[in-house]
């Protein structure tokens, strides 16, 4: 199954790419709001200028709107923010649309129909916030404070969710993590004592594991690494997918899913044997080396190649060729990590053989957080509830579990099961469970069986179209938001912060002013007794200058060491080192050391689904968005030619895919581009809400299909775990 193909684009022919895209979605889209002016227009003399920062995906990208008669009109990258490159992507770009769509929600709604049927009655603010003081109260006393789950999304103010669940005395707080990227930072932090970041501007060699770079767009990695391979740095890219990213890769692997480990721990063997390993840097720097060499010895190319797929000879030329261009090399870390069971374990392989080529802290390696300075805001102590819980729903399910994001699989099995105790409550901000947690059916089951549930957000989606009361929610360019710190590897560490560029349209407020009225009218105002400016202000205290330069330029820089980081310092660690060997795991009853288990088979389904993005719509909150949607109206099931062959299924037929979970319906991309034992579909389409005009009716939802095992150390869901069965009949 290995395949090598030329990369044949430039970092520039890449970003033109990227703004013809956005040049395209800068025209056009139906929408009820004033309309920004069309681009073969042009801006007229006399618009403002104003910096804000893009909400369309977590990487938040400093940018420019440019504002005329009260409307924006264009949005622009700010050259001065070095984590985006200078650049604005299509999403980016298309951020106009979420201020102007049609289908904002305008008002809050209150459900008067059965729950996902659909019928809502507009409601005043005084009525909603009332409504929401009285079942926060009347909930919290029939099942204890804990009675309550809250979820917030990656967003600027989800800080205040969080902030108003603690002083509610709530510990049953989730965030979309869970379902994304938990079990590698898990992973790396296990291993390395911190979260890496990746130094792909100066890197010469990458290995990149199921990543996505070139469509699922992470800043500054995608641009960098795009240079870097400008400038003779080499990409193998391992995925059962053809993605944009293999394409321009130097090669491209189809690997077997969920044989990743299967390949790192060869790539290992290979580096232990051979001693091409920073001996070094291994000695003076890593705990376990003996315990990793006997480790590894059963794990030899000959092994790995027949579990992945991938030849033997490759996998040796393939570590001989890290060790080489080490310690600027890398196998990257990823972002994404909800695919398997063992997913924690699976990273901690891709950690250990990036300390074998010594590449911490080092150029064109992993390297760590850089100081960016940002305080915390306004503290505040919480109060104790003496009847609540001891803890969390979802606690004790996994091993080490981060309380902070908890598990949304986990938690959600538990308030179908009402053990440890009942849940009868559910706010949630900003994201949408519906559509992004394998087994939709189990979070419909979990939605019915609440008695009060809140969803705030821009649009009707899924999950607010199944909610009791419906908030609508200023969009990013509307409101006021905290300081927010990024790092950007060899980019830059900074601070961000946002204004509003318009005026918000219809009745939308800020989830802060909302949590802000609930505590005041439920005698909790104490701990919102503040304004933004003023959670700013406590923000940057400790950064001189920062404020003026965030109003001058958008961003605040803080010049920091980049390299060398750890010289003199010790790991946060139990062994103050980088742990090839965990001893923590080990007294927990854990595998020290990553253990390859075999794929299970699938049985009569013979075929995995697995999830993937693209760099028009990554999220389910930009899937309605009606600019992006005419790059991607609808999404097909990818299969390969040889089993659609056997299911005599041709390009464009619709088929069943049917799995333990549920069935959907979809049409077929007959396609060289995936294996034959696995298939792909986008995510965020078959939505159940006629409020999404732009894709209701459109392609399947993936979540219907996927099952929802999960990451037995982090309770991370892991989504690749489903097997499917593709046929044209429905039974």
């Amino acid at each position: 199954m290995a395949q090598t193909s030329s990369r044949g684009i430039s970092r520039r022919g890449f970003l033109k790419l990227a703004g013809a895209a956005g040049a395209a979605a800068a025209v056009g889209g139906g929408v009820t709001g004033p309309k920004p002016a069309q681009a073969a227009g042009g801006l007229k003399p006399g618009f403002e200028s104003k910096y804000s920062v893009c909400d369309m995906c977590f990487n938040k990208c400093s940018l420019i709107a440019r504002v005329q008669g009260g409307v924006i009109q264009k949005l622009d990258p700010n050259p001065k923010f070095l984590k985006s490159r200078g650049m604005l992507c299509a999403r980016g770009n298309a951020g106009v649309e979420q201020v102007y769509g049609a289908d904002r929600l305008k008002y809050p709604l209150l459900r008067v129909g059965e729950r996902g049927e659909g019928k809502f009655k507009r409601i005043s603010w005084d009525q909603a916030l009332d409504l929401m003081a009285a079942k926060f109260t009347d909930i919290g006393k029939r099942y204890t404070r804990c009675g309550f789950m809250f979820m917030a999304g990656s967003d600027m103010q989800s800080t205040f969710v969080h902030r108003f669940a603690e002083a509610y005395g709530s510990y049953n707080t989730l965030s979309h993590e869970s379902m994304c990227l938990i079990a590698g930072t898990r992973a790396f932090l296990d291993t390395f004592g911190e979260v890496p970041i990746p130094d792909m501007l100066y890197t010469k060699y990458v290995v990149m594991a199921g990543a996505n770079r070139f469509e699922s767009l992470v800043t500054p990695d995608s641009m960098d690494l795009m240079t870097a391979m400008k400038k003779g740095a080499k990409l193998v890219v391992l995925d059962p997918r053809y993605t944009k990213t293999a394409a321009k890769a130097d090669e491209w692997f189809a690997i077997k899913p969920r044989t990743d480990m299967a390949f790192m721990l060869a790539i290992a063997h290979v580096l232990i044997t051979e001693k091409l390993y920073d001996k070094k840097f291994v000695a003076e720097k890593t705990y376990g080396i003996e315990q990793l060499t006997k480790h590894v010895q059963p794990y030899t190319p000959q092994w790995a190649a027949e579990q992945c797929d991938i030849p033997a000879k490759e996998i040796t030329r393939i570590a001989r060729e890290l060790a080489a261009a080490a310690p600027a090399a890398m196998v990257y870390p990823g972002r994404r990590s909800s695919n398997y069971t063992d997913s924690t374990q699976i990273r901690r392989s891709y950690a250990i053989v990036n300390a074998l080529l010594g590449n911490w802290d080092r150029p064109g390696g992993l390297t760590a957080a850089r100081v960016v300075g940002l305080g915390g805001g306004i503290p505040f102590e919480a109060p104790f509830y003496e009847e609540n819980p001891e803890d969390r729903i979802d606690a004790g399910k996994a091993t080490l579990m981060f309380p902070e994001e908890g598990s949304f699989k986990l938690a959600r099995d538990a308030v179908l099961e009402g053990k440890p105790y009942p849940v009868k409550g559910f706010f949630i901000y900003h994201t949408n469970p519906m559509q992004t947690a394998a087994n939709r059916s189990k979070t419909v089951a979990m939605l019915n069986s609440m008695e009060f549930v809140v969803s705030m957000d821009i649009h009707m989606s899924d999950t607010a179209y199944m909610a009791d009361l419906v908030l609508p929610s200023q969009t990013y360019l509307e409101r006021q938001d905290p300081c927010s710190a990024q790092q950007g590897s060899s980019a830059c560490a900074c601070v961000v912060m946002r204004d509003p560029v318009v005026a918000p349209l219809y009745e939308s407020k800020p989830v802060f002013w909302v949590m802000q009225q609930v505590a005041a009218r439920m005698g909790m105002g104490k701990y919102f007794d503040f304004t933004i400016e003023q959670f700013r202000d406590k923000q940057l205290a400790g950064l001189a200058g920062a404020k003026e330069a965030l109003v001058r330029d958008g961003v605040y820089y803080n010049p920091s060491k980049l390299y060398g980081v750890y010289e003199g310092k010790i790991y946060k660690t139990k062994s103050h080192k980088i742990e090839l060997f965990n001893s923590r795991y080990a007294e927990m009853g854990l595998d020290p050391m990553p253990v390859y288990a075999p794929p299970k088979p699938g049985g009569t389904a013979r075929m995995r689904m697995v999830v993937g993005r693209n760099a028009v719509i990554t999220q389910s909150s930009s899937q309605n968005n009606a600019l992006l949607a005419k790059f991607q109206p609808t999404n097909y099931l990818w299969i390969h030619p040889e089993r659609a062959q056997e299911l005599d299924v041709k390009d464009g037929d619709w088929v069943w895919v049917k799995s333990p979970a549920g069935k959907q319906r979809i049409q077929a991309k007959v396609t060289h581009g995936i294996r034959p034992d696995t298939v792909y579909m986008a995510t965020g389409f078959g939505v159940l809400s006629p409020g999404l005009a732009n894709i209701y009716g459109k392609g399947a939802c993936i979540a219907q299909v996927l099952n929802d095992d999960f990451d037995s150390i982090t309770g991370n869901m892991a989504m690749h775990e489903t097997w499917v069965r593709v046929g044209k009949e429905a039974a």
